[in-house]
């Protein structure tokens, strides 16, 4: 799906060309490494141990790109066969209710996503059983920064973390907290998109927050096909 979506302030510039940039590299670096490793395996009968585990980590962070990015062009689909019915003013309303439960979820998505994240991060996790209330007083004890992940080599230009992520002891593997940090990257650009398409929805601009007819779009396709020929 194209996207038609263009940012008007500095902030949304940003994210956008970030969003854009990420998605594209991920892709490629996916299809690199998936190429590389069938040629390695079938021809010299070898191959990188590690490629399968790559390939996830990028498929993960291209899902979790792409929850946030599918928001901001409206490809995500939604139900609106009673909605539709309903005279505009009701419907505003119900697309405002739907937005805060969004950016609702999306927070309790962020806080989770934090505290896993913050786990591996040698970071303190927040406070409070559902909202954020504070962070956590970390101990030396509670430092999780030496995790790492089974297969994926680190690379050396990454040796510089060392000595503040694991009282500088060398890494033998990726450490988690890396490809990890997608979570709360993910769930923050997530909660950040609801709010553009919420204040789009209050703004009159936007009709409603993640609906895309798809279906329809795609059998209107078909009938036009049919009427050429």
């Amino acid at each position: 799906m194209a996207s038609h979506y263009q940012p008007h302030s500095g902030v949304g510039r940003f994210v956008h060309e970030f969003e854009e940039t990420a998605i594209a590299v991920i892709l490629g670096a996916m299809t690199l490494v998936t190429f590389m490793n069938v040629v390695l395996r079938y021809v010299f009968n070898t191959g990188f141990s590690w490629g399968l585990e790559v390939t996830t980590i990028l498929f993960a962070w291209l899902v979790l790109f792409g929850v946030s990015y599918a928001v901001k062009v409206t490809a995500h689909l939604g139900v609106d066969a009673i909605t539709a019915m309903l005279p505009p003013r009701p419907r505003f309303i119900l697309a405002l209710v739907a937005a805060a439960c969004c950016i609702l979820y999306a927070v309790l998505l962020l806080k989770g996503a934090w505290d896993y994240w913050a786990n591996f991060a040698n970071l303190p996790q927040t406070t409070g059983r559902w909202f954020p209330t504070g962070f956590e007083e970390m101990k030396r004890t509670s430092y999780r920064g030496w995790y790492e992940m089974p297969e994926v080599p680190i690379p050396s230009w990454l040796r510089w973390i060392e000595p503040i992520m694991n009282d500088g002891d060398k890494y033998e593997k990726m450490p988690r907290f890396i490809p990890y940090a997608i979570l709360p990257i993910g769930m923050a650009l997530l909660l950040f998109r609801l709010i553009q398409a919420t204040v789009r929805i209050a703004k009159g601009t936007s009709g409603g927050l993640i609906v895309s007819h798809e279906a329809e779009d795609a059998v209107a396709d078909v009938a036009h096909m049919n009427r050429d020929n």
